[in-house]
Parts: structure tokens; sequence; C-alpha cells
């Protein structure tokens, strides 16, 4: 198990991707990860917290100004408790909001509050992921030191085809690898 003991914050963001989050999950605690969850209000319309609570072992962080008592602030509590802050799937909305220093949830201000390298898979359509702010979003947020799951050609959610799906869980794993 080649991330025993690890800590693994996936944020999830609301894109239809976001269907395979829970794999990514399982993938990385079958590696021995422990894996906690901080979702976009929008990520819920197409997972749910059930599912990914019972997948994590853990409940599913989502609002900013949650109650906690395992940390006195919850978005700097989850961004010192992470080894690795990964994002799967990244969308165009949440990427610029990053790129602009927008921090109006919870995953994004455990992104500006957290230490630990930050690896995105981003999901998007093709025009999205080709559109110029979107190309400064990308520039600006691997400027600051994000890595990146490049995404994949095939079919997007349109139906056409071309580069935007989110990488697959596989690499997405191999990516987590490579940095813990």
């Amino acid at each position: 198990m080649r991330l025993s003991g690890r800590r693994v914050l996936l944020g999830i963001t609301g894109g239809i991707a976001a269907y395979k989050a829970p794999l990514v999950l399982r993938l990385l605690q079958e590696e021995g990860a422990d894996v906690r969850v901080v979702r976009t209000r929008s990520a819920a319309q197409f997972v749910t917290d059930t599912t990914l609570a019972v997948l994590s072992g853990h409940g599913v962080d989502s609002d900013l100004f949650a109650a906690t008592d395992e940390f006195p602030v919850l978005h700097v509590g989850l961004a010192r408790w992470a080894e690795l802050f990964l994002v799967a799937p990244a969308t165009a909305n949440f990427m610029g909001k990053l790129a602009a220093g927008i921090a109006d949830d919870l995953p994004t201000t455990v992104f500006l509050a957290c230490p630990a390298p930050v690896l995105m898979a981003p999901a998007m359509e093709q025009e999205m992921l080709n559109a110029d702010s979107e190309q400064a979003s990308i520039d600006a947020l691997g400027a600051s030191g994000v890595r990146w799951v490049e995404p994949e050609t095939g079919y997007l959610a349109s139906g056409a085809a071309g580069k935007g799906r989110m990488a697959a869980p596989e690499r997405i794993l191999e990516s987590v690898f490579g940095i813990l």
C-alpha cells in the first residue's frame, strides 16, 4: 500500500465528472490513504454525501460556517490536516475563483489556507478549457505551484468529442503517487 497513513483531502466540484470522485476515493483508500471529502454546493447535484461519507468513513464537509468539535476553524483545520489537496473534478468556475483569489465557500477557503501540495484534475467542455480566461486561470494557478492531471480527449457531457474529460481515476492515482 503505497499511501499507507497518508492524508488526502479530496475536493469535489460541481461538474458531471464528479461521478468519478467515489472511484478516486476508493483507489486512494485501497492504497492505504485516509481520505476526507470537501465539496462545493453544486457537487451535491452529481454525487451524494451519503455515498462519500460511507466510502471515506468521515463526514463530508461543505459548509464554510459549520460548527465542528474537531477544529477551531474548519477550513484552517482541514487545510492543515491534508498532506495533499486533490481536486477532482476541478471545474472552470472553481479554477477561475482560485486564480482570482476568491474564497467564498469551503473548498476555496481551504485552498487559500492549505500549505500542502495541490493537485487538480480539470473537467469541462473543450471550448471552456480553451477559453483565454480559463487558460489564464490555469497559468496563474500553475505559477503558484498547483499541479495538474491533464484532461483526456473523448466524449464530453454535451455529446461532443474533444479534450476536457477528467482523467481516469487510475491516472489521477498515479499523479498522487508522484507527489506523495
